[in-house]
């Protein structure tokens, strides 16, 4: 079976007010993927309010423009589509998947709710518990614990120190009066409207129709300047859970998407922990059985997002993954990649590349952010034409540029938490 991705030709225009129109145009069945992407997001909630980003763009699902909840949910789910609404730590995305015969209809909602969100306090209090209850539920998860523990460890209160749902204490806090300013700003750095698949004509005048209920005045997303990732507010932290295993992420703050570095980074990611061929499932997992799951995390942020090894162990065997997972990350600033491994984690990255675009969904879901971040169009192709020219040192060098002092974040079992502090201790990296 053929995994080639279908031809797309494409389409930019500029909507009435500056907001840039990007249409991919597939061929296949009739339907249509939207990407309202708006820089801004958790990064941007206010002091006091964290959480706040998070609300909104759930409660922009309750309601927009001459629609009351309701109504929107029957508009979307009676045409058998999919919406959903997310913030991230650098923005807002609003994707919308129907047939492209409804497109018309339904994608000039995205911007309704981006501009005319309703905000009713009955639905936003639904919205704010539902919120709540899922930041309770994270606390009885380890990995989440440990990623949230990193998370303060690397950032601090800064603009990623914590989960986009926010924090408890502020969310429980925020009503329709806290929001209606974060609306009022959106756009203020910049939008994008990203489709793909079959955009039928009358699309864009249904668009310009819903501009011209509610003017939206913005532009093309601008690079954000990068002075380089913060200083970590510390690089040992640990959690007491009784739980029979103990989760260890060992992590540092690197570079956003738009750095030349970042290249170098994802290859290494994929090196460490792409499939069952990874290093860290090798190393750790299959031939010493340390850890249940092993894997490798690097977001794609604008500021400086976390290169981050993680594993779960059983309490037993903590000290001996512990350093093992030290071990790793030395090796990653000590030695070169030989050519078997560098062209593996090439093949990989290529791959994984390939099988991200897909679907209409996929592409309008990568070429969204690529654009929110202030990148050209075709990034992503600059980017596999350049990675087959990374050689061993260059990798060796990004990692010694970016990865020298990490941090280390448990989650565990009081008795399992001391030998990994012990493990910490007793390691070279522990003292940067």
């Amino acid at each position: 079976m053929s995994l080639a991705t279908p031809a797309t030709s494409e389409d930019n225009r500029t909507l009435d007010g500056g907001l840039p129109l990007r249409i991919l145009h597939r061929p296949g069945p009739a339907i249509l993927a939207a990407r309202l992407a708006i820089p801004g997001g958790s990064g941007r909630d206010p002091a006091g309010g964290r959480g706040a980003h998070q609300l909104l763009a759930g409660s922009m699902t309750r309601g927009c423009g001459e629609l009351d909840a309701e109504a929107l949910a029957d508009c979307v789910e009676g045409a058998g589509a999919a919406l959903r609404v997310e913030a991230h730590e650098d923005g807002l995305v609003l994707a919308l998947k129907c047939a492209a015969d409804d497109a018309p209809t339904l994608v000039p909602l995205l911007l309704a709710m981006a501009r005319r969100p309703r905000l009713e306090p009955e639905q936003v209090a639904i919205e704010r518990q539902l919120n709540l209850q899922m930041l309770q539920r994270q606390k009885e998860d380890p990995f989440q614990l440990a990623h949230d523990q990193l998370r303060r460890l690397l950032y601090g209160n800064g603009p990623y120190g914590h989960d986009p749902l926010g924090i408890e204490a502020e969310l429980a806090g925020l009503g329709p009066k806290d929001l209606r300013p974060l609306v009022e700003g959106l756009g203020a750095d910049g939008a994008v409207l990203v489709l793909c698949g079959d955009a039928p004509s009358a699309l864009e005048a249904a668009l310009e129709q819903e501009l011209a209920a509610s003017p939206w005045s913005t532009h093309t997303p601008r690079p954000q300047a990068f002075a380089g990732p913060p200083r970590a507010t510390g690089h040992f932290g640990q959690q007491i859970q009784d739980t029979e295993q103990v989760v260890l992420m060992l992590g540092a703050a690197t570079v956003p998407l738009a750095h030349p570095d970042a290249l170098a980074l994802r290859l290494l990611q994929a090196h460490l922990g792409l499939g069952m061929s990874s290093r860290l499932f090798i190393t750790m997992r299959e031939e010493r059985g340390l850890a249940y799951d092993v894997g490798v995390h690097l977001p794609a942020y604008s500021g400086g997002p976390p290169f981050v090894m993680h594993l779960s162990t059983s309490a037993e065997r903590v000290a001996e993954a512990t350093t093992c997972l030290l071990d790793e990350w030395q090796r990653l600033l000590e030695e070169r990649l030989d050519q078997g491994s560098r062209l593996l984690a090439l093949a990989k990255f290529q791959g994984q590349d390939a099988m991200g675009r897909q679907t209409c969904s996929q592409i309008a879901e990568r070429q969204a952010l690529v654009l929110s971040h202030g990148l050209p169009s075709d990034h992503v192709r600059q980017v596999m034409e350049r990675a087959p020219g990374i050689g061993a040192e260059d990798l060796r060098a990004a990692a010694r540029r970016w990865l020298t002092a990490p941090s280390l974040s448990l989650v565990g079992p009081a008795p399992a938490l001391e030998q990994a502090h012990q493990a910490w201790l007793n390691h070279g990296l522990s003292r940067p």
